[in-house]
């Protein structure tokens, strides 16, 4: 049974424990994993796919394989979701205790620590985005949406996962869904960007962004963690 590399240095007593009050569950493309205002005494662990944390319709932030949605503090063994979870592609989540987790912290440091490296790391590609729309004409913000997506969600031909649609580009770019329409009708027309069977492929300079320096690093932090190959994931 495969063991997430964050808890793979416990004592298998521990682990054990971990398993037993953890539970693998699939949901459908725009299925709602949890709820905003929902307490919750779980932490999300995606072991394939894509989610992504909305806050009053607004798409804040992605989270992808080997990443964890934690709430605003460990301090309790619950807390109050301040997002809504939702499948931005077909996803198999781990639900993990908090109070398990909570154990495991206090009694191991490296997990604590791997933990908040993991949370950094997503408060730094978050403020990134949020500085990008304040700051880039509307073209520019769209393609370096778009590509993020080729890191967040490829297609097996290259390019982002076709299931991504416009109106999640609009919410996590803070545009309207007419000015991403438009900017990527204008673009298709300009050969900058390009659809098949299964994907939506765009050029390599769509990545000449400060981004660029943050997805790579947490990408390399997310196999390291997690050691899934994407297939059939068991149990943490």
């Amino acid at each position: 049974m495969y063991l997430h590399p964050l808890i793979a240095s416990v004592p298998p007593a521990e682990r054990a424990a971990l398993i037993r009050n953890s539970a693998l569950h699939s949901y459908r493309r725009n299925e709602i994993v949890l709820q905003a205002e929902t307490h919750t005494d779980r932490i999300y662990c995606v072991a394939t796919g894509l989610l992504r944390a909305v806050d009053r319709d607004v798409t804040t932030d992605f989270i992808r394989r080997g990443d964890f949605f934690l709430g605003p503090s460990l301090g309790e063994n619950s807390y109050r979701a301040t997002s809504t979870l939702v499948a931005a592609l077909p996803s198999s989540v781990y639900h993990l205790p908090v109070a398990a987790i909570r154990r495991l912290c206090a009694l191991y440091p490296q997990v604590t620590m791997g933990l908040l490296e993991i949370a950094m790391k997503r408060v730094g590609v978050v403020r990134g985005q949020l500085r990008r729309i304040s700051s880039l004409s509307s073209e520019n913000l769209v393609s370096r949406v778009l590509h993020e997506l080729t890191q967040l969600a490829p297609a097996a031909t290259g390019g982002y996962d076709k299931r991504i649609t416009q109106a999640v580009i609009a919410s996590y770019s803070g545009l309207s869904r007419e000015v991403v329409n438009k900017t990527m009708r204008d673009m298709e027309s300009r050969g900058l960007v390009r659809r098949d069977d299964q994907g939506v492929h765009v050029p390599p300079t769509f990545a000449s962004t400060d981004f660029g320096s943050l997805l790579p690093q947490a990408h390399e932090l997310s196999d390291e963690l997690c050691g899934w190959d994407g297939e059939n994931p068991d149990m943490p």
